[in-house]
């Protein structure tokens, strides 16, 4: 057998994103928020795009009327219903890179360095240098032992070595660190440096003057709590039931963590893209949340003067700020009816739900949607990405009203998980002392209802929902009578 080398030919199809188009699909995914911190960045680079303002008469642009040769004729044609996978042959549209050539969220153009420098809150570290610098008893070298207890702290507040490591990386006695340490211990907020939990409590406890012998007793004996082992415990200290409760409220509104800060103080709240309203003849309305929506057209005017008195060698720059522009106005406008389209769709199947709540929440999945909106999964999946929804029954993400089936025992009726997790959460929390549900039971109601569930279900779900099981919750119920 003989292997020679050759030239062949072969046709393939690829799609070809553009940086419009990866703008456009992006736009999809992003929140109003983003949105508006896009069209800020936009605004200031870009002369053709001007804010509409609300007392505006200047000549707007209607959509209806844009001239269509100022869109190239691909991108005319170019399709925002992309799938993932078509994402990842194109590269995906990342268009930011980092340092090292990788791709990058562009989220992260709009960190650190973006945010406002007078806006900046002191961190824990600053606030105890400045507690530090102030404090008069301290001498010098105690303020460089404290300095270093502080570069010791860690996410939690507690130290992450022993205060004789410390001790021995200054070449001090541990009594030199033990002195400045325990002062540093009332600090605000209180119960930092400790070397541990036990430690960090009594010493918040000690702050607030209520350290008694048996808040000791019950300290030393954590593990005891962990286990809820209560009526050991309550013996151990020697009080009464009355005492017992009151002692472990006090201990639940301890900090176990006082060092641990909020990464991002200016989370982001959330604010409804659409809204849900009954019309007069008893149908339920959706609606875009025009204030959400940023209102933008092109500078007309402005257009014109580059057009007719501009030079040659500026005209590829005014062609690549009008194209971008414009398809900027088209890509919000495109979201905008997509996120109205979908909103419709979604809210067409929970009827029951806006009148009756999370209990009456039917099942949904978004190949549902995607089949009678005929768009691709991949766009409903990004169009209800951190969107909200005002309904009369509350504020809920698109994705939320998305919930798997469960299986019924009469097949005129279907049950969503969601819904099921409702009841059993209600279930739970109409319990008394004298009536906690175990799984078994719960199951037993549920099937009263037609929900026909296993038992193993009902644990996993309710585990995601946080809540013990029967026999901790009966432990709970009697600790707190």
């Amino acid at each position: 057998m003989v292997t020679l080398p050759g030239l062949h030919l072969r046709q393939t199809h690829n799609l070809a994103m553009t940086p419009q188009l990866r703008l456009a699909i992006r736009l999809l995914q992003m929140t109003s928020a983003e949105i508006e911190a896009l069209v800020e960045e936009e605004l200031e680079r870009n002369p053709f795009l001007v804010r509409e303002e609300p007392d505006a008469t200047a000549a707007q642009e209607d959509p209806a009327n844009r001239s269509t040769d100022e869109v190239t004729a691909s991108q005319e044609d170019a399709s925002l219903d992309t799938t993932f996978a078509q994402e990842a042959a194109a590269g995906g549209f990342d268009d930011t890179y980092s340092e090292d050539g990788s791709p990058q969220d562009w989220r992260q153009r709009y960190d650190d360095d973006d945010r406002d420098v007078a806006a900046h809150t002191p961190s824990l570290a600053e606030r105890l240098d400045e507690q530090l610098r102030l404090t008069p008893v301290f001498t010098d070298a105690e303020r460089l032992i404290g300095y270093t207890l502080i570069e010791h702290l860690d996410s939690a507040g507690r130290l992450d070595t022993s205060p004789d490591m410390i001790a021995r990386e200054l070449g001090i006695s541990l009594a030199a660190v033990e002195n400045v340490r325990q002062i540093m211990m009332l600090f605000e907020p209180a119960g930092l440096f400790a070397c541990s939990l036990s430690e960090c409590l009594r010493a918040q406890l000690n702050a607030k003057d209520r350290l008694s012998p048996e808040m000791t007793i019950l300290l030393d004996n954590l593990d005891m709590v962990a286990r809820k082992d209560y009526p050991a415990l309550r013996r151990l200290c020697g009080v009464d039931e009355t005492d017992f409760a009151t002692m472990l409220t006090e201990l639940r509104h301890l900090d176990p963590k006082p060092g641990f800060e909020v990464i991002s103080p200016d989370a982001s709240s959330r604010i409804a893209d659409v809204f849900v309203r009954r019309s007069p003849d008893g149908e339920w309305t959706v609606q875009i949340n025009e204030n959400t929506l940023p209102h933008l057209y092109l500078d007309q005017a402005l257009l014109h003067r580059t057009r007719t008195a501009s030079l040659s060698s500026d005209r590829p720059f005014i062609q690549n700020q009008m194209h971008h522009a414009t398809w900027l106005l088209r890509s919000i406008e495109q979201r905008t009816k997509t996120l109205l389209r979908v909103s419709t769709e979604i809210i067409r199947h929970q009827n029951e739900f806006l009148c009756s709540g999370a209990s009456f929440l039917a099942p949904l999945t978004m190949k549902t949607i995607a089949d009678n909106t005929g768009l691709h999964e991949s766009t409903i999946s990004r169009i209800t990405s951190g969107k909200y929804i005002a309904t009369p029954q509350g504020l809920f993400e698109l994705k939320y009203f998305f919930t798997s089936r469960i299986g019924s025992i009469h097949l005129s009726k279907q049950h969503s998980s969601e819904a099921v997790r409702y009841k059993i959460q209600k279930m739970i929390s109409q319990e008394t002392s004298a009536s906690i549900l175990s799984d078994d039971e719960i199951v037993q109601n549920l099937r009263k209802e037609g929900i026909d569930i296993a038992r193993r279900t009902v644990t996993k779900y309710r585990d995601s929902l946080h809540i013990a099981n029967s026999m901790q919750r009966k432990r709970e119920k009697a600790a707190s009578a």
